[in-house]
């Protein structure tokens, strides 16, 4: 069964930027079905701050055969072993919305085992450049609402330079999820998500956009020195 993992994992900044420009994973890995290797951010975060791209810390989205071929990368590949000194969790697909070339969607999909499951969502686009400062504009808000959202146990941005964009985030249920994409939540100004969602299907962002929804298998290491932020794993 093919599964995704998700890394975090913090480097130099000379590495970090280093391996930027020479993508340390092989499209040869074996069992590595597509990977989206980038620099994380903080969401939310004014354009032009220090705390909006965090060279030093990647971000890692990856798509596997099978968990064995995921484990055999970790423990024997030099990079992959790199990230298992950081964090990941290990997820299988159970919705898609939009589409994004590289990742292979099955039929075959797990399902979560009520609206109070835990779920992993991520967003990944490639903009067009003329759209960004639009998209800034619509989506720094929508950020906020999902950084600073009861129901997140963990959120965050990333990119690839110059024109991928992603988010990453990890809720306690799937209803706390849901119910912020649709506005239905009792958080200052709940329509954020919702507002930028009508302006992007008014006028699209992006060339190509995809919103993953994932059940959580497992969970592995530690990310600014806290783990367990899937309930129940």
């Amino acid at each position: 069964m093919n599964i995704f993992s998700y890394h975090l994992v913090e480097l130099s900044i000379f590495d970090s930027i280093k391996k930027i420009f020479s993508n340390p994973i092989s499209d040869k890995t074996k069992g590595l079905i597509h990977c989206e290797y980038m620099t994380a951010m903080t969401l939310g975060s004014p354009i032009f701050s220090p705390s909006r791209v965090l060279i030093g810390q990647v971000a890692v989205f990856m798509q596997w055969e099978n968990e064995m071929a995921l484990k055999n990368y970790m423990e024997q590949d030099s990079f992959g072993r790199v990230l298992a000194e950081g964090w990941h969790v290990r997820l299988v697909f159970t919705r898609i919305w939009g589409k994004f070339h590289g990742f292979k969607i099955s039929n075959q999909i797990d399902k979560l085992k009520s609206p109070n499951s835990p779920v992993v969502a991520v967003t990944i686009a490639r903009m067009k450049p003329l759209a960004i400062p639009r998209f800034i504009q619509w989506g720094r808000p929508a950020e906020k609402l999902v950084r600073d959202h009861p129901g997140t146990t963990l959120s965050l941005a990333s990119i690839k330079f110059p024109t991928t964009v992603s988010t990453f985030s990890i809720w306690k249920t799937e209803k706390e999820m849901t119910d912020m994409v649709h506005g239905h939540t009792t958080v200052e100004k709940p329509r954020r998500h919702a507002n930028a969602m009508n302006e992007r299907e008014r006028k699209d962002f992006h060339f190509e956009f995809t919103t993953l929804r994932f059940k959580p298998l497992s969970e592995f290491g530690e990310w600014k020195g806290k783990s367990n932020f899937i309930p129940g794993i």
